[in-house]
C-alpha cells in the first residue's frame, strides 16, 4: 500500500540546525529504502526563499503500522526535526 507523508519542520530558531545535524543519516536511510523499493520518491519542502522547512515522500509499505514503525526510527523524527507529520493512504497514477 502506498502512503503520502507530509512532514513540517519546527519553526523555532534551531530548526534548520537540527535538520542539518541529522540530514546525512536521514538521506542514507532514504537511499536504502529506495533500493529496497519502499521509498518511491521523496524530497524537501521549501519556503519561498528556497529554505528547507519540511519534507514529503511517497512510500510503499504493507500497512500504516509499518509506516509508523519507520517514522519512529527516522533521524528526522528522533532528533525532533519533523514536528507535524501527516500520513495519508495514496495511489500513484499509472502514467506510462
Amino acid at each position: 500500500m502506498q502512503f503520502l507523508i507530509i512532514a513540517h519542520d519546527g519553526t523555532d530558531e534551531g530548526a534548520l540546525e537540527r535538520r542539518m545535524a541529522v540530514r546525512e543519516p536521514h538521506i542514507i536511510g532514504a537511499r536504502a529504502m529506495k533500493a529496497a523499493g519502499t521509498m518511491i520518491v521523496g524530497g524537501a519542502i521549501l519556503d519561498d526563499d528556497g529554505r528547507m522547512i519540511g519534507s514529503s515522500c511517497i512510500v510503499e509499505m504493507p500497512d500504516r503500522a509499518a509506516v509508523d514503525a519507520w517514522l519512529a526510527s527516522d533521524p528526522y523524527v528522533t532528533a525532533g526535526v519533523w514536528r507535524e507529520i501527516e500520513v495519508r493512504p495514496f495511489r500513484c497514477a499509472q502514467l506510462d
